[in-house]
């Protein structure tokens, strides 16, 4: 189902809206945003010389430290009494990133999910399971608006209470489940300890985001659900879920909503744009938001482009999934990995359940990193319940040299009971940092 014409637009065509909007956009946060008209003033650049999509180079970049310089509402475009909802990041890390959105953001906003949710296979007829957690979080409400905008019936049901969710698959039968991919396993995994078969569910696809995952664990729930799994992308400082969405004729690339945001690929240390399907840090131009337009956003994801037309039919920009953010990397003793290229090969051991962490430690002044994985309950038990045996310390070695030999890094391998590493009901935690606490003993 095509929802608008933008998405099957001729390049020039999607290129000659795109710079219009970008003029307008330019004007808005020249006028009333401070911060960005010093920024331009100070390259010396009025909205005037922008008659190129090309002079898009010529901006300054956005960056989150940007947004919390500026909190709570220093980058807003509109004010207060035009604004109609907040959403905010956790601010774990300091003061958390402020979104604002006017009456017309939250109308964009859902007809963006609304498409999204067509490009993933969905239409009017079916019924959504709203996993995604509601709140300050922009995932639960930005589907479930979405689903309404497309006269999709939205279970809102939020994250967590598992066995409550597999009640309602079972009584509601909702053909789309939308949550993180890691809480979906949980679900899976739930029903599976439950004696049901979560093969025979009414579910026919899944709209999973908010974390990278690799396409091993797409095979992993699509045959755990016997379901289309897609990739959502969006992120709060942009809008929230449905910035992209793969479709699940291709499932190759997201499709970009390219009449509401401009996208780039730069290299994340000259800050340089990069070729079409080069590897590089995800940027993005919001080109239609009133509230809080953002120009050159630094997501810190890490991804390529490509124009290529999709055996869908669609012409719009396609982005790879996501390999990993910049601030998840891990460089060992100068070596880049990403914990989805972990996942990648981890879940190709059939011995192996997809539950995994990373543990950074300092040791003197040298990195090191154990990998905790957990074993397959049948594995376990053949062993009997000995993750000492010898079974299993030879698949503990086949684990580290398949690190070594494909993610260039030597772990310590930790192979753990079924059940051990605590499941997710929200986005997976992958990455546990010892190395500050450790090198202030």
């Amino acid at each position: 189902m095509i929802l608008h014409g933008i998405e099957t637009a001729e390049r020039s065509t999607i290129e000659e809206q795109q710079l219009h909007d970008l003029q307008k956009t330019i004007d808005r946060v020249y006028e009333r945003v401070p911060f960005y008209r010093n920024k331009l003033q100070e390259k010396n650049i009025h909205p005037s010389s922008i008659k190129t999509l090309d002079d898009l180079e010529k901006l300054p970049f956005t960056t989150k430290s940007d947004l919390r310089a500026n909190y709570p509402f220093g980058l807003f475009a509109a004010d207060t009494k035009d604004i109609v909802r907040f959403h905010a990041s956790s601010g774990t890390s300091g003061k958390p990133t402020v979104v604002g959105y006017t009456k017309q953001d939250i109308k964009d906003w859902a007809t963006i999910v609304a498409r999204a949710i067509t490009i993933a296979g969905g239409g009017p007829e079916d019924i959504l399971q709203n996993a995604y957690g509601y709140g300050l979080f922009t995932g639960g409400l930005g589907l479930h608006f979405g689903g309404e905008e497309l006269g999709t019936a939205v279970i809102p049901i939020s994250g967590g209470n598992t066995e409550r969710q597999i009640s309602i698959i079972e009584d509601f039968k909702p053909t789309i489940l939308c949550s993180t991919p890691s809480y979906a396993l949980n679900i899976g995994e739930r029903m599976l300890e439950m004696g049901k078969n979560p093969r025979i569910t009414s579910l026919k696809y899944g709209i999973f985001g908010a974390e990278p995952w690799s396409d091993e664990m797409r095979h992993t729930l699509e045959d755990l659900f016997d379901i289309k799994a897609c990739d959502i992308y969006g992120l709060s400082e942009v809008v929230g879920p449905g910035v992209a969405i793969e479709c699940s004729h291709g499932q190759d690339g997201l499709h970009i909503a390219e009449d509401h945001f401009l996208v780039e690929v730069i290299d994340p240390v000259s800050l340089e744009p990069v070729p079409e399907g080069t590897v590089g840090e995800l940027v993005f131009t919001s080109l239609k938001k009133e509230a809080l337009p953002v120009i050159r956003y630094r997501t810190g994801d890490i991804a390529s482009l490509t124009k290529t037309k999709c055996i869908c039919g669609r012409t719009t920009v396609r982005m790879s999934r996501v390999k990993g953010r910049i601030d998840d990397m891990i460089i060992v003793r100068g070596v880049n990995v990403f914990p989805s290229e972990i996942e990648h090969h981890l879940i190709q051991i059939k011995e192996l359940a997809p539950h995994y962490q990373l543990h950074l430690h300092r040791t003197s002044s040298l990195d090191e990193v154990e990998l905790h994985v957990e074993i397959k309950e049948d594995l376990y038990h053949t062993t009997s319940q000995n993750v000492n045996s010898p079974i299993i310390q030879t698949l503990k070695a086949e684990i580290q040299e398949k690190m070594k030999s494909y993610c260039y890094v030597t772990m310590k391998v930790v192979l753990l009971p079924p059940k051990s590493i605590q499941r997710s009901e929200g986005k997976a935690v992958r990455i546990i940092d010892h190395r500050k606490q450790e090198v202030n003993k």
